[in-house]
């Protein structure tokens, strides 16, 4: 009966690859839109309803701060500007739900 191997390491490294990859400043994007929602006293969510007006004026915010510091596309820091201020949205809804 033929053995096989194992190779532990393409097994780890699979792992490795398949887990989501966090973008280079998403922290910051965080931080500058909870800075903005502060701010300019204009909630992401009103009425258990996400404002969208108020997470796309968010999210250009940070987008802007985000370019300038790593000197990326507009598309790739509204992504993550986008991805910041939709993921406060979210903890802010279910905050407000509990």
């Amino acid at each position: 009966m033929p053995r096989r191997t194992v190779s532990w390491t393409a097994i780890d490294r699979a792992g490795q690859d398949s887990r989501p990859k966090i973008p280079a400043g998403l922290l910051s994007a965080k931080a500058s839109i909870n800075l903005t929602v502060r701010l300019d006293r204009r909630p992401l969510v009103a009425g258990g309803k996400f404002d969208r007006a108020a997470i796309m004026h968010a999210a250009a915010k940070a987008a802007r701060l985000h370019q300038e510091r790593f000197g990326c596309s507009w598309s790739e820091a509204m992504s993550v500007a986008l991805k910041a201020a939709w993921g406060a949205a979210k903890l802010t809804r279910h905050m407000a739900a509990h």
